[in-house]
């Protein structure tokens, strides 16, 4: 037998009823330990937010402690998504009289809040990270290398090209980009949308997609697929195209070839030759920024109904939308067993919203359901804390544990944001809330608050594809601006 596909432990899971959760390996523990947090705990952090009206917008991704008090919260001012509903929710926040909002993500989500607030006409909110120092990502780095700007470059000089700039860029990149090309920001949740509704609008487009190598070629993947589906099928899918535009389209659409996040690099060939073997029978969700191989079993297993590739909220919708359907099914209870293609901090908030459903199944007179998430990592992908209390945490310590056999699907940027530090910041605005001017706060706040780019007509451009991006969400359509600059 090759030895990609030798016999080894099973993945960690977490098993989900409607009575509890039950881990199953040290990762699956390390993750299920904080579903449940202390009301003591929520209780109190509740209480700093309400002190000082703020709220907060956090990622799917986020470190499990964090995220299960966030969650225990269950405040209209505190919400945990994707980066484009990040975003969104801060804005509905504002308007709702937060008076400051705090981001708990990598900086580049900072810059996208800002910029929603900004547009929406909040300037003065301020935005807070709850890590003093910068937050990075490897994806977004590789966009500030000169062979993202040679490419940039090269799509400027090719005739009728939109630039579709993956979100998780910094606001100079996607304002250096709208400086030479017409640009237009996506996340992984609407860029097929993008991609679709602007080669539906403009006649010979090419569309140039960047940085992440693993979305573009996975979106190119798909397009030539699609192409090979009935024109009724493709309507469902966009219903300006066809066949014939679908396969034009294809030929017209570029990626970058070296940009990629590191965590989802981890899911690479013996990841998917294990899922093949050990769990034939399971659902798999798949991110798009997935390596090729990952990607074309969620991409296979989509088109058979057994499971997605997309977003981490695409991921979140099919679970559930599956288990509420096996809810109303005849026959005997049933085990549901779900793959995890992506950051495993996902768990949490896929945890609570599966129990709830289930618990709801139940309350009706449904089955008794159980609902298996397996974590295609390294059993060992923990790190020892050395504390009492959390003796293990998911994750990893300096990559320890990370292999393509089963990586540690734990992105170290992410894990920065802690619920230590949201408590710290939160207790500095606080114990001066009455005392000091805005402007002082912001002085006293300024360890916390993201950089400002120096260049306040780059942070406009960068600005405006965000903002494009915000207007297809709201129309379905591409900004009339964009598709004269064109034509």
């Amino acid at each position: 037998m090759p030895a990609s596909v030798e016999k080894t432990s099973p993945f960690p899971s977490l098993v989900i009823r409607a009575g509890g959760y039950e881990a199953r390996g040290a990762f699956a523990q390390a993750q299920a330990m904080f579903l449940e947090p202390d009301p003591e705990v929520v209780r109190q952090l509740r209480e700093r937010l309400d002190a000082v009206q703020a709220g907060v917008v956090a990622h799917f991704y986020m470190d499990a402690e964090l995220q299960g008090v966030l969650a225990a919260l269950e405040s209209p001012r505190v919400h945990i998504a994707d980066s484009l509903m990040m975003a969104e929710r801060a804005v509905k926040m504002a308007e709702g009289g937060a008076k400051v909002i705090f981001v708990l993500g990598v900086d580049f989500m900072s810059e996208n809040v800002r910029a929603a607030l900004d547009a929406s006409g909040y300037p003065d909110v301020p935005v807070y990270r709850v890590a003093e120092r910068e937050i990075g990502c490897s994806l977004a780095e590789a966009a500030e290398s000169t062979a993202y700007a040679a490419y940039v470059e090269k799509a400027s000089r090719t005739p009728h090209s939109l630039h579709v700039i993956y979100v998780n860029t910094s606001l100079r990149v996607k304002g250096e980009a709208q400086k030479r090309l017409p640009t237009i920001t996506c996340t992984s949740s609407n860029v097929l949308s993008v991609v679709l509704e602007a080669f539906a609008t403009v006649p010979d487009l090419h569309v140039w997609f960047g940085p992440d190598t693993y979305m573009g070629h996975n979106l190119a993947t798909m397009l030539r697929a699609y192409a090979e589906l009935p024109d009724e099928a493709i309507a469902r899918l966009h219903p300006a195209h066809t066949r014939a535009s679908i396969a034009s389209a294809a030929q017209r659409f570029h990626w970058f070839e070296q940009g990629a996040c590191v965590v989802h690099h981890m899911f690479g060939h013996e990841v998917t030759e294990r899922v093949r073997r050990d769990y034939a029978d399971a659902f798999v969700t798949a991110h798009l920024e997935v390596p090729g191989e990952m990607f074309a079993l969620g991409f296979e297993a989509q088109r058979a109904g057994r499971g997605v590739v997309g977003s981490t909220s695409n991921i979140l919708d099919f679970i559930l939308a599956t288990v509420k359907r096996a809810g109303t099914a005849n026959g005997p209870p049933a085990t549901l067993k779900f793959i995890l293609g992506t950051e495993s901090g996902m768990a949490t908030s896929v945890a609570r919203a599966v129990r709830e459903t289930l618990e709801q199944i139940a309350g009706d007179g449904g089955p008794a359901l159980t609902v298996e998430i397996v974590f295609p990592v390294a059993s060992e992908a923990i790190a020892q804390t050395g504390e009492s209390e959390l003796p293990i945490i998911p994750g990893v310590a300096s990559g320890e544990g990370c292999s393509t056999a089963g990586g540690c699907a734990s992105c170290v940027y992410m894990k920065m944001s802690s619920l230590d530090g949201l408590e710290d910041a939160l207790d500095r605005l606080v114990a001066n809330a009455k005392s000091v001017t805005p402007i002082a706060q912001s002085q006293l706040m300024a360890r916390y608050a993201p950089k400002r780019l120096t260049d306040p007509r780059v942070a406009a451009l960068g600005g405006e594809t965000i903002g494009a991006m915000r207007e297809l969400q709201r129309t379905r359509k591409l900004p009339p601006a964009l598709v004269t600059a064109l034509t």
